[in-house]
């Protein structure tokens, strides 16, 4: 019997300090076994007492998380019954999770991460990037539907309302500097410097004292995170959204360019949202 690949690959680098590493080639997409795998690693970080800060990479340079997989939409948000209801699904509540644990969360970016990736990613408490290796992207409005995993949650609080604005329904890929520039990363590092700086950075907070790390996550968090409440909210608009026709078309494009396939399309995905449909 064949044991299914682990699509996260934990390195504990020390007891207080972990690095994890999306590893679900070839393009890194976010579907119900990822969603399953971080749940799991969720339920073992709040097992380990020692531990403080929890570094996210990709096993993959040119892809952090590409997307979300559409193939299985239903699969991979998970509790699809809830739509119209008040419970998350499996993808928000990893989300809020993670974002209100009392470890530390970086993500440390190198390659694209567009629409859910970048959602994970908001989700983190810190984010730094390649400045030369990154593509950031909320892809969703120029594919047809929204953002539904907090994206139009998270990213008016980072970067302001017209920037946020800008990068959700343009669509649009955002290189390391533009993204710090906005706000929408901490920091763009030259990439050969990226490793090492999180590395020193996560190395530092795994030094500290886990009850005033908690408490001072605890306070920032109620001062600047949105409400369970609006992301649920925005999760059952997604899931009404993606019945919407004129959805289905885009999808349905997107899928015979070849999303979901290395190639033209994953590379240069939000170059190519303009051209899906005649007009």
């Amino acid at each position: 019997m064949t044991e299914a690949r682990p699509q996260l690959r934990v390195v504990e680098e020390t007891p207080a300090y972990w690095r994890v590493a999306f590893d679900n080639p070839p393009l890194n997409i976010m579907g119900a076994t990822m969603f399953q795998g971080l749940q799991a690693l969720l339920a073992r970080m709040d097992a380990s007492p020692n531990l403080r800060v929890v570094v996210f990479e990709s096993a993959n340079p040119e892809f952090y998380l590409a997307h979300f997989d559409l193939s299985d939409i239903a699969g991979s948000l998970g509790l699809m019954q809830t739509a119209g209801g008040s419970d998350p699904t499996v993808l928000m509540d990893t989300f809020v999770r993670l974002t209100k644990s009392p470890i530390v969360s970086i993500a440390k970016i190198r390659g694209r991460a567009r629409g859910v990736g970048s959602e994970f990613a908001l989700a983190c408490d810190m984010r730094f990037a390649s400045r030369e290796n990154t593509a950031l992207a909320q892809v969703e409005v120029g594919s047809g539907v929204h953002p539904g995993g907090g994206g139009t949650e998270r990213l008016p609080a980072l970067v302001g309302r017209g920037r946020a604005l800008e990068i959700i329904i343009g669509s649009d890929d955002f290189d390391g500097e533009t993204a710090e520039r906005y706000g929408y990363v901490n920091r763009a590092l030259p990439d050969p410097d990226l490793d090492g700086f999180v590395d020193k950075f996560a190395r530092r907070i795994a030094t500290f004292d886990r009850r005033p790390i908690a408490a001072a996550k605890r306070l920032v968090d109620e001062a600047s995170l949105p409400s369970t409440d609006r992301l649920v909210d925005s999760q059952n608009s997604f899931l009404t959204a993606v019945t919407w026709p004129e959805t289905q078309l885009r999808f349905k494009a997107l899928f015979d360019r070849g999303l979901n396939k290395p190639g033209d399309t994953e590379n240069r995905y939000a170059e190519l949202l303009t051209t899906l449909l005649d007009k």
